[in-house]
């Protein structure tokens, strides 16, 4: 029997709306030079990526959920929706979600998904909306809790929850919290990092609701220098479809000058930034640290 869940995504659309039209206000009213605030074109690229990722979501879902109820089926073990259970999977499907993150940064063809919502170079409200279409990849790594008895209803509770919680993180009008929060759950100042491109910043604060898992896995950075958001390659597009398939392209392109399917595999497999030795780099939309990063200036153009 699937456990009766409130839909937290669809309950919290009232206050997304009324939180970003308070920080626009806000940047209007005091604005920061330094800041990178709003621009038309980008936030309603970033509006349309949310509103066609729940599209394209309500899609991946069938193939998905049919693999989670035959996994669920399968499994002997069942944990049950209680007060006292509902915190313990919402912190086992944060520490999935960590993994699933950090996977999505270093593996390229599942940055290809992810880099859509690092391709803003602003970063505030709407930013947290600019989500893939191709969201297929992420289902493995939460195989393991299905398969532990937790209800992929509830799943999917924990999931929505953990984004609902990441929207208020994408912005510049919070400074650093007090010290017991930042160190335990994902903040401002921590999602600042995670969206800047700067060498020292790439690949970083992974967390979503907690940070604590970064701390533990050696990934976590604190806020010093004033970020710079974006890709280190930048896309000039406001276009949807190409924001949502840009690397995807890359690697097609990448594949189709490969000389050896060792090469190949490294284009689809390693790091956003790998390149094959003794070899002139190509020009994708890197993200990672095995790139080697260029200088602020560069990256900022």
């Amino acid at each position: 029997m699937s456990p009766n869940l409130p839909d937290v995504v669809l309950w919290s659309i009232p206050a997304f709306v009324l939180l970003t039209v308070v920080e626009m206000v806000s940047h209007r009213i005091h604005p920061d030079e330094e800041a990178a605030g709003y621009e038309t074109k980008d936030a309603a690229t970033s509006v349309t990526m949310g509103l066609g990722s729940l599209a394209f979501d309500l899609l991946w879902k069938i193939p998905i959920v049919a693999i989670y109820t035959a996994v669920y089926e399968l499994t002997p073990l069942r944990v049950p929706v209680l007060w006292w259970t509902i915190p313990l999977m919402l912190l086992a499907q944060d520490f999935f979600y960590y993994w699933s993150h950090r996977g999505h940064h270093v593996i390229r063809i599942l940055w290809a998904c992810h880099v859509v919502h690092h391709s803003s170079r602003k970063f505030n409200l709407t930013t947290a909306l600019r989500q893939p279409w191709t969201s297929l990849t992420v289902w493995p790594f939460y195989l393991p809790l299905i398969a532990c008895g937790v209800h992929p209803a509830a799943l999917a509770f924990c999931s929505s929850a953990n984004l609902v919680y990441q929207f208020w993180i994408h912005t510049e009008r919070i400074g650093k919290l007090p010290r017991p929060f930042e160190y335990v759950f994902n903040t401002p100042s921590h999602h600042r990092v995670h969206h800047a491109s700067q060498g020292g910043y790439l690949d970083r604060n992974f967390g979503g609701i907690l940070i604590i898992w970064d701390r533990l896995f050696g990934s976590w950075v604190a806020e010093t220098e004033r970020p710079v958001y974006g890709l280190t390659k930048n896309i000039a597009t406001y276009n949807p479809l190409r924001v949502a398939t840009h690397e995807y392209v890359a690697i097609a392109k990448d594949l189709k000058k490969a000389t050896s399917w060792r090469e190949r595999a490294g284009r689809v497999f390693r790091g956003p930034g790998w390149q094959p030795r003794a070899t002139e780099p190509s020009t994708p939309a890197v993200r990672s640290a095995e790139a080697a990063p260029a200088p602020v200036a560069e990256r900022a153009a």
